[in-house]
């Protein structure tokens, strides 16, 4: 089975399960699909985070995010007055981890040819794609962005605008990179011609990018994390991801008897609520690359701090003190999650942060460039503060939960800032309502984070007065909150049962 957020790339992920290969080739061929198809929310010139089980082996992460270029610092940024981060600037570029990660996942983990993975990717760039409403709605607010180069325009705005639905979308350039990837591997990206397009589009806008500072990256295996919620075990990718953040609001929840509650009520959402501002004000003060200083871990998943924080939380009233230190807005991200005959399952996630990430193309090879250098902070002493060859905290988060030592779930929600909170209400719907996955996925959702308090409509008008009445500030979402994958594993009757995000195109198809 596979479940990805648009047809073409769950169609890619079954045509490789069909022809044998396992769930890691399946997922790195749909994942360069939706780097293809979805250039508002993921791309080649951008990051990728996994969680890999296979059957009787413990949970495997892998760290695809890039760091900053080496030469950069607060103190030259500020000798060039510089003293804030334009998110659509050479310096919010780090190193694309994506297309090493795909490699090096094939060539450890994968049975097929790169090359063969990567084909279907190809054909979409080179002969078109099909716009979908959603995506030329997107599309559509980003003119300006789009609007601001000339590379950037003649690849997004050819038409002389956003695409129409049903518009048939030809990146010739991009496919040129990525045949190229193809017959001569990543390398190619990193250290060839791609790399030198890319860093000199980047120097001529000012980065402080260099050839040895793709040259040098390479994904990182990393030990996972987890926590304890109903009798399973939550994973996450380790900081300098953010996923810590999720375990430590579940294991929050998990001293909770929400199902008392009905899933869509005020006191269910007050208690996530709760429960949320308090992670990511923690996450906010505490996440960073962990070369860079001690790991928040154990910090923020301890039994105690569970303990005097649960007696801080009250039914009757909102906390007045959890502020979250400023961070710019994450926003988008694909997801997709697949499961082969074997149950090996694969929890993957690949993104350019913001919408068509900085809006910067290399012209030569086609590639777009993410922002997730807009997460660094610029204050010193910070765990997150920009600092040459740091990663900045990664907000896309792959998940998984196992039982008895093998997984029952692989699933994710994108959405920037939303994933932890995402992650947890579906999984509650899950665990605790005990829903099936489509029902998990479709379910009303809210995002608490500092003072605000979004709401998606389809939340009953009476819950969001009465949280209101509890001091909340609930204010509803200009866009729907995140977009969920899931498939769970039910080793008793041997079925797998998925879910994909209607608020995307997403689908799931298993055979």
């Amino acid at each position: 089975m596979a479940a990805t957020t648009h047809p073409l790339a769950t169609l890619a992920a079954i045509d490789v399960l069909r022809e044998g290969g396992n769930a890691v080739d399946a997922a790195v061929a749909a994942g360069a699909m939706l780097a293809v198809i979805e250039p508002t929310q993921t791309g080649v010139g951008g990051d990728c985070f996994v969680l890999l089980k296979r059957e009787g082996q413990p949970v495997i992460a892998l760290n695809g995010s890039g760091a900053a270029p080496a030469a950069v610092s607060v103190g030259r940024l500020a000798e060039a007055g510089i003293t804030a981060l334009d998110p659509e600037s050479a310096h919010t570029v780090t190193v694309p981890g994506a297309v090493r990660s795909w490699a090096r996942l094939v060539e450890d983990h994968g049975t097929f040819d790169f090359a063969r993975l990567l084909a279907p990717a190809i054909g979409a760039a080179e002969n078109g794609y099909l716009v979908t409403e959603r995506l030329s709605r997107d599309w559509g607010r980003q003119l300006p962005k789009l609007s601001r180069r000339t590379a950037t325009a003649s690849v997004f705005l050819s038409g002389g605008g956003a695409p129409e639905p049903g518009y048939l979308h030809v990146q010739p350039t991009l496919a040129r990179a990525l045949k190229d990837v193809a017959a001569k591997g990543a390398d190619v990206f990193y250290e060839g011609w791609i790399a030198e397009s890319i860093v000199k589009t980047l120097q001529a806008l000012g980065g402080f990018h260099t050839l040895d500072d793709f040259a040098a990256f390479r994904p990182r295996y990393e030990t996972p994390i987890s926590a304890s919620y109903r009798g399973y075990e939550l994973w996450e990718c380790p900081p300098n991801g953010s996923g810590v953040a999720v375990l430590a609001m579940a294991s929050l929840l998990d001293r909770y008897h929400v199902a008392n509650y009905a899933a869509v009520s005020v006191e269910r959402y007050h208690l996530l609520a709760e429960i949320a501002r308090i992670g990511y004000a923690e996450r906010d003060a505490f996440v960073g690359d962990p070369d860079a200083g001690p790991s928040p871990v154990a910090r923020m998943t301890a039994s105690a701090r569970a303990d005097i924080l649960t007696s801080r939380i009250s039914q009757n009233s909102r906390l007045v003190d959890v502020a979250p230190i400023a961070m710019p807005e994450h926003k988008d991200t694909v997801f997709l999650s697949v499961v082969d005959k074997d149950r090996t399952a694969v929890s993957f996630i690949n993104s350019i942060f913001d919408d068509f990430g900085s809006g910067i193309v290399a012209p030569e090879c086609g590639v777009l460039l993410h922002n997730r250098g807009f997460g660094f902070a610029l204050e010193p002493n910070h765990p997150n503060t920009l600092v040459g060859g740091r990663r900045p905290m990664h907000t896309i988060l792959p998940a998984m939960l196992t039982r008895d030592g093998e997984c029952v779930l692989s699933f994710g929600v994108t959405g920037g800032h939303f994933q932890p909170i995402g992650q947890l209400q579906v999984l509650s719907n899950l665990l605790d309502y005990q829903m099936s996955v489509q029902d998990a996925i479709d379910q009303p959702r809210i995002f608490a984070r500092g003072d605000v308090l979004d709401f998606e409509r389809t939340v009953p008008a009476n819950v969001v007065e009465r949280l209101r009445t509890l001091g909340h500030r609930p204010t509803p979402a200009p866009n729907p909150l995140g977009t969920a994958q899931a498939i769970w594993i039910d080793r008793q009757r041997g079925l797998l049962r998925g879910g994909a995000d209607p608020r995307r195109d997403g689908i799931a198809l298993g055979y």
